[in-house]
Order: C-alpha cells, then structure tokens, then sequence
C-alpha cells in the first residue's frame, strides 16, 4: 500500500535540504534555512524553507513561506507548485524522489504551448484580489469585484523576448481560456510592471497559449443572452456596470469572430473595439448569428474600446451609453445583479 500523503511530507521533511537542492537550486544554505526567490527557483530571499524541526507544529522541518506573496506549505506543495502538478501527480514526484515504489505512472511533461500547459500553469496561481493583479485591474479603472473563477495571480512567469534571450520571472495575470462545458483549454499571460500600475515594459506583455479557437475567458454563465469581447479589460469595464450580463473576453478579433454559440442563445452583444478588426468581427457575428436564429447587436464605445471609455469619461457616462443600445428590458435586467461565477 502507498504512504499516506503525511507520511511523504515526513519523509521530505527529513530530508528538506535534499530537496531543496533538487528543486531549489537557485537557492543556497543560511543556518536552518534554505533561502530562494519563490517556489519556481526563481533566484532570490523572499522565500525561506526550514530545513531543522520537529516533524510537526511551529518551526516544523520541510515548511516554507513565501514573505513576497505570502504563501506558505510543506514539501509536497513546494513540488506541486515547482512542477506545475495535480496533488496527486505530486505524490508520485515525491515518491520517485525517495525511491519508493510507485502507486501508478508519473506524468508525462506537458509540451510547451499546450492545453495541458496552460491547465497546469493556471493551477499555480492564487486568486486575484488582495495581489499584483488587482492593483493593475483597479489602476484600469475596473470596478466590479475580481474574484472570478477564470482570472489568477503568478507573482513569477517567465517571459523570454525572443529566442536567443534569457528568461525572466515577472508578476503576472492569468486568464483561462474556456470551451462551454467549462474545460479549460488555454491561457492567456499579462505579464505586470512590478508596481502594478501598468504592463510590463515588454513589445508583447500579453501571450497566450493552449487551443483557444471558439472559446474565450468567461465571467458568467450564459443562458439566453450574452456578450463578447476583445481583451480582458474591456470586457470587465463593461462588466462592472453591467455585473448581471454574463461575459466572454475572446482575446483577438479574429477569436471574437469565431465564438461558438451556445444552442440556447437568443441574443448576443459584440462588445467591439472601434477599429476595422472589431468592425469586421461584428459583420462576420452578424452573419453567422442570421444563420443561427440570434439577434446579434453591436455595443459600441466612443474612444477607442470600453475601458477607454470608462478611464475617460468615467462610469456614468459609459453606463447611459451602454444602456441606450441594449434591447429593450435587458438594462433593468443585468444593471443590478452580478452573475455567478
């Protein structure tokens, strides 16, 4: 029978620096403990492991804290995380790392760029507010709450400007990509100035990854009618005054355009940045909407997309806009509640 999830933790614990020197190794020995950047190797001091103690209770070996962001676990979190793995592909690192027998096959490295890279990145982060994440959503003049079940915080993704240069760990929010059982199949990066006040100085702060082809980022479930978008941003200015409308940031115009319908919708609203892509994508929703049976409407800003809009002339304004071109009772309808995630 295979050791007990306690009784691995245990045994890593016993050999914490041994661990540490496996999956840390940007990281070095001070006294009792093994100081690194974070739990992805990143180098650095803000995390400490504790490599003496009790098995258990204050001070125990094998626990870590991560003071930048505040996470904290035992060995086994720290392989999860440093791995990108499920729990219980976790035990199996763990167990391989002691040379125990195996309870069934370790998992096959995700390839870079897949869905399972994606599903497996995004499972590293934490929720979004009280983070890097929020700081910049809120500098975005976002209003709403940010505690959807699709949007993460990574203090540290790596990001590589081009092939021959090196890596690097920025902060960054994590957007999953979803198709409509809710499975996610890719991921989108916004990698964050450290201040949180803008994107990264980067040519390209935003990349995705993963299948993302008629799927988008979904805040809310759809039932009769919904709304679509570009970026994530845009879709949350609308968002926050319209909490009750169920959502889909598609990440591109092109993605936008080829958003597959639910069987249930009756109505859709394009979300469309005012320029020719998001004009191409509202005819090409149009067309494809006739051919369903949907109504499909334009929602169209003054500037250039809806957060300009909210950033410049501010919620009230954006709000009378917004409800001038809904249908008929949708205003009432999705002005006041907030959907469920």
């Amino acid at each position: 029978m295979s050791e007990k999830p306690h009784d691995l933790a245990c045994r890593l614990a016993r050999q914490a620096e041994a661990v540490c020197r496996c999956y840390l190794s940007a990281g070095h020995r001070e006294g009792r403990y093994w100081l690194v950047g974070d739990v992805l190797n990143t180098p650095g001091r803000s995390m400490f492991v504790r490599l003496t103690g009790p098995e258990s209770g204050r001070g125990a070996a094998g626990h870590w804290t991560d003071s930048a962001v505040g996470e904290h676990g035992d060995l086994l979190d720290l392989i999860a995380l440093n791995r990108g793995l499920s729990f219980r592909a976790a035990l199996t690192e763990a167990r391989s790392f002691l040379a125990l027998p195996q309870a069934f096959l370790p998992p096959v490295p995700a390839p870079a760029g897949s869905s399972e890279a994606a599903r497996r990145l995004f499972r590293m982060g934490r929720s979004v507010p009280g983070t890097l994440a929020e700081t910049y959503l809120r500098a975005r003049g976002i209003l709403g709450p940010l505690d959807w079940p699709c949007l993460r915080f990574h203090p540290a993704v790596w990001h590589r400007a081009h092939a021959a240069a090196p890596r690097e760990a920025w902060p960054a929010l994590l957007a999953a990509v979803t198709d409509g059982n809710g499975r996610i199949t890719g991921l989108q990066r916004t990698w964050l100035d450290p201040s949180g006040q803008d994107k990264a100085p980067f040519d390209d702060p935003r990349r995705a990854l993963g299948h993302l082809l008629g799927n988008g980022v979904r805040f809310g479930a759809a039932t009769d009618v919904l709304a679509a978008g570009e970026g994530i941003e845009t879709v949350l200015a609308v968002k926050s005054l319209l909490p009750g409308l169920p959502m889909i940031a598609a990440l591109s115009a092109n993605h936008l355009a080829a958003l597959v319908f639910s069987p249930s919708l009756t109505r859709f609203y394009v979300v469309r940045d005012n320029d020719a892509a998001g004009r191409l994508a509202v005819e090409r929703l149009v067309e494809r909407g006739g051919m369903a049976g949907i109504d499909v409407r334009p929602l169209v800003p003054r500037a250039d997309d809806f957060n300009s809009d909210l950033l410049r002339f501010g919620p009230d304004q954006m709000r009378e806009r917004l409800v001038d071109q809904l249908a008929p009772n949708d205003a009432q309808r999705f002005l006041l509640r907030r959907d469920a995630g």
